[in-house]
């Protein structure tokens, strides 16, 4: 067993020399848990950060579908499952720091999130920070959102505060996962953000029904024939015309975005093919990225950044634009880092969530913290 920090060292941390948090992310594409350790450091106003080491965790097929069909589950199968799933992250957090000899300050875990309804004041990630806590003996902050939400927040995104803070450098931070999201320094100086729309949560849900995890090389979408008329469709979706603060959830597509695909008959009456199907779904999800670039230099991370054909659309449609592709650790990982930066945020009693974003009353420190360990 690794030795674990005491109380009265954890009481003396200091900023200036450096703490170090692993971040955990676990996406709505249901794509597997990344975990990153990064050391965070804070002097003369600035945080400065270095990636120790970071990589990815396949979810168990079981596991995966429980976490899949958590939406439909009754209230003791979805709180054994929040038990259960927080005991398999510290379960493998445990291993991580075994593997690399890690002794972190703090682990920093968003969670899967299952229900996320702002407009009704609740947002909910599963993954008990308590069981993580208990199997590493570490102090875990979670649940970064719903403080945000009980503001009269949209609870996300949480990215840009990290995006600001971190990769300044940018006019843009673009993450393509489960759902793509922007952020960037409005004219008035203030950091604005939002969800864009689907992308990996609809893709895989079709590759995955034909029993594949996703589309391999971009083969599938690549040799479909985009369909105007679905593409109308989708790009006339109300969603899309109301300005930020905005933020996208699981229930949305499901009741939006999955039976206009499910239910949508060509010209000649006939269900639209798989590639077809995939492929105007990548023309839908690339322009609306482009309608909310302008033109600069563009980050772009997350497991949608290796999406050859959605990354050539991007392009196509918004050419004044720079898409810039960073190092692989950065595309794989940025969401984990900055989940690992919200966690040093808030043992710092900074602003995690901000307000310009989310269309909360005011900025507030989001999470709870879970103490694990000993005294």
């Amino acid at each position: 067993m690794l030795p674990s920090k005491t109380s009265s060292e954890r009481s003396q941390l200091n900023l200036k020399k450096g703490i170090q948090v692993i971040g955990l992310m676990s996406g709505t594409s249901l794509d597997g848990l990344d975990i990153c350790a990064v050391d965070f450091a804070y002097d003369n106003k600035k945080w400065y950060y270095k990636v120790v080491c970071a990589e990815s965790a396949d979810y168990p097929a079981e596991l995966k579908q429980q976490l899949a069909k958590a939406q439909q589950m009754s209230a003791f199968e979805y709180a054994y499952l929040d038990s259960e799933y927080g005991h398999f992250l510290g379960k493998r957090v445990k291993s991580f720091m075994r593997k690399y000899g890690l002794m972190p300050d703090f682990i920093a875990s968003h969670g899967s999130t299952v229900f996320h309804q702002p407009e009704k004041h609740f947002t909910t990630q599963i993954g008990s920070g308590a069981a993580i806590a208990a199997e590493t003996e570490v102090d875990t902050i979670c649940d970064f959102r719903t403080t945000d939400v009980a503001l009269g927040g949209q609870g996300a995104p949480l990215v840009p505060v990290g995006d600001r803070a971190l990769f300044g450098d940018y006019d843009y931070c673009l993450n393509i996962g489960g759902f793509s999201n922007i952020s960037w320094d409005g004219e008035d100086g203030v950091r604005h953000a939002y969800d864009i729309s689907p992308v990996n949560y609809v893709l895989n849900r079709y590759m995955r029904a034909i029993g594949k995890e996703y589309d391999e090389d971009v083969k599938l979408a690549e040799s479909g024939k985009c369909n105007e008329n679905l593409l109308q469709q989708l790009n006339s979706l109300s969603y899309y015309s109301l300005s930020g603060p905005k933020s996208l959830g699981r229930e949305w597509v499901e009741e939006e975005i999955f039976p206009m695909l499910d239910n949508f008959k060509d010209e000649n009456g006939n269900p639209l093919s798989l590639p077809d199907k995939l492929s105007t779904f990548c023309h839908h999800a690339a322009y609306q990225v482009s309608r909310n670039v302008k033109s600069g230099r563009v980050l772009v991370t997350g497991g949608g950044a290796f999406n050859k054909f959605l990354l050539k659309l991007m392009r196509q449609y918004t050419p004044q634009a720079e898409y810039v592709l960073p190092d692989a650790l950065t595309i794989n990982f940025k969401e984990a880092l900055i989940f690992a930066f919200l966690g040093a945020l808030y043992v710092a009693d900074m602003p995690n969530c901000m307000s310009s974003v989310t269309g909360a009353k005011f900025s507030c420190v989001g999470g709870a913290m879970y103490k694990g360990h000993r005294r």
